[in-house]
């Protein structure tokens, strides 16, 4: 990509209304979600009494180069990679702090999982942004744009950071689209005004156009992205090579095949719980289960996956750790379904000491559209899958602690812990309910 701050702000006050949030969004699949000076920001979540000061993290040594700056600090001039010595001099009254990669691992786990929970179709870029296909959030969430409003709002409510937003036809333009909403906006560009955005932007706007090849094409004149799709292509061949001057030129044309492709397909999908301290009271375990049960169940559902085998995971208080599963009759996505066979398990266990950890996972994973249902005579025609759909769609819109099974009503929610590889969670301190 070329350097964002070549690429002038197209969205908000004095923006472009043809590509504000209610501009024509009905061919735009895809958005791009890039968190504002993510590292400064969560430094300054930490700390708040830092709010509005230039801060700017990085290496703090002679050799030090900075990693992330607040808006404030950019304001100075300072940019991310420039050495932390020039940084110093242009900002000398500015905050610098050393990089802290557990805070923003954390906070970035946080995010995707907000991405996650609008689509399966997140494909990370790094640490603060990510691509994601909404096409198929369409019908519970809305169009494009007030799915990105609804992202940003989850963010900001949830996490207390921000994130600028593009909404378009391709993964390419949609890129561009967030860099220029920054800091904190939301740009949609119109399937048919694609070209209209493009092209007054500057050579080096084109993602593959470095300091070097800009200098190349200003050599022939060519200074717009507009110059790179009217000059013949025999031209960039001669100038960038075969495979530069045929990229460029289909970049230049907003034409951009490459879908969104999720980071991995889930072979299994589960939760652990890790206790504040170690429990026997089997009543406190039954809701831990319950609770992981319900996330096992709406991550199944929102991947569009359906399982057969059920295992769970129980480390005692000495660090042992056992595993027990069992295969179901047929594949469910049903959370109840799910916690009634881990339940089982767990009481055929009978561990007899103290827990530290508990976990729920459901493997055997097939398409829920592929695999047929077990149908029990005499079941209602409607029953925990259907309601599940339903508090899936109040959670859609409104967060998922607003449909609570009952027996969790009074627990406090459950948070995630750095743990590389697995969804772990860690209950916070028992807090009983008011009688």
């Amino acid at each position: 990509m070329g350097r964002s701050q070549a690429i002038p702000r197209a969205g908000g006050p004095g923006g472009d209304p043809r590509f504000g949030p209610e501009a024509d969004d009905s061919g735009c699949p895809i958005l791009h979600v890039d968190m504002d000076a993510f590292f400064a920001a969560v430094e300054i979540r930490r700390r708040p009494e830092l709010r509005g000061r230039p801060v700017v993290v990085g290496g703090t040594g002679n050799r030090g180069v900075v990693s992330s700056a607040s808006y404030e600090a950019r304001a100075y001039g300072v940019r991310s990679a420039m050495p932390t010595a020039r940084a110093r001099a242009l900002c000398p009254g500015a905050v610098f702090l050393p990089p802290d990669f557990t805070q923003y691992t954390a906070a970035s786990r946080a995010v995707m999982e907000i991405f996650r929970g609008v689509t399966p179709l997140v494909e990370p870029l790094s640490m603060d942004e990510a691509f994601l296909d909404v096409a198929g959030a369409r019908r519970l969430l809305g169009r494009p744009a007030e799915i990105a409003r609804l992202i940003r709002e989850r963010v900001h409510e949830q996490e207390g950071l921000t994130c600028s937003v593009g909404v378009a036809p391709t993964k390419f333009v949609a890129k561009l689209g967030s860099t220029r909403a920054k800091p904190d906006g939301l740009i949609v560009v119109p399937e048919a005004l694609v070209l209209d955005f493009l092209h007054p932007l500057p050579v080096a706007a084109l993602w593959g156009v470095g300091e070097r090849s800009a200098q190349t094409l200003h050599r022939l004149g060519l200074t717009t992205v507009r110059d790179i799709a009217n000059v013949p292509l025999a031209t960039l061949r001669g100038a960038l090579g075969e495979a530069a001057a045929a990229h460029l030129h289909e970049l230049s044309w907003g034409r951009d095949p490459r879908r969104v492709t999720p980071e991995h397909v889930d072979k299994s999908i589960g939760a652990e719980v890790t206790f504040d301290t170690d429990v026997d009271d089997p009543q406190v375990i039954r809701r831990a289960m319950l609770a992981l049960s319900e996330k096992v169940g709406v991550r199944l559902r929102r991947s569009g996956q359906v399982g057969r085998t059920v295992t769970i995971k129980v480390r005692l208080a000495d660090f042992r750790t056992v595993n027990r599963s069992r295969t179901l009759p047929g594949a469910t996505d049903v959370a109840r379904d799910v916690f009634d066979t881990a339940w089982a398990l767990y009481e055929s266990l009978a561990p007899g000491s103290s827990i530290r950890l508990v976990g729920v996972r459901v493997e055997g994973l097939a398409a829920a559209g592929s695999t047929p249902q077990q149908l029990t005579l005499g079941a209602p025609e409607r029953g925990w899958r259907e309601a599940e759909a339903a508090a899936d769609a109040a959670a859609a819109r409104f967060g998922r602690s607003v449909v609570r099974p009952a027996s969790l009503l009074g627990d406090n929610d459950l948070r995630r812990t750095e743990n590389p590889g697995r969804r772990k969670v860690v209950p916070l301190s028992e807090r009983r309910t008011p009688s």
